[in-house]
């Protein structure tokens, strides 16, 4: 790759990783929405007599709900997806310094020589 094609690869890189994110919210927000619904079931019951069996209620509700598993699944793998796509990211951050660093060599080393032409005389 390019030195001048590295800040479009980066850029696309760290796109792909906000992607992500938007989309984790978007899953967050369902699975919040879902265990209220859970929550709300749980709390209307007059069978429930404590916390703890309106706890339980929660769960069975909650594991139940395809929905929620689904959207649960999800999320692991967005979270995934994610680790990689930050891990691109910076790899490909470093990559760019790494091209940077050697062409600055390269221009050292470009300089040494036509010094060391000069002062020889050649």
């Amino acid at each position: 790759m390019k030195l001048n094609q590295y800040p479009a690869a980066i850029a696309l890189a760290a796109q792909r990783v906000n992607e992500i994110d938007s989309q984790i919210a978007s899953i967050h927000l369902l699975i919040n929405r879902l265990e209220g619904n859970a929550d709300k079931i749980a709390a209307f019951e007059v069978d429930l007599k404590n916390e703890n069996q309106r706890k339980a209620r929660r769960f069975d509700v909650l594991a139940t709900n395809i929905e929620y598993q689904r959207s649960l699944d999800s999320l692991i793998q967005l979270n995934s997806e994610k680790a990689n796509a930050v891990v691109h990211l910076e790899y490909m951050r470093n990559q760019f310094s790494v091209a940077k660093l050697e062409a600055r060599l390269s221009l050292v080393q470009q300089l040494n020589d036509f010094e060391t032409r000069e002062l020889v005389g050649l």
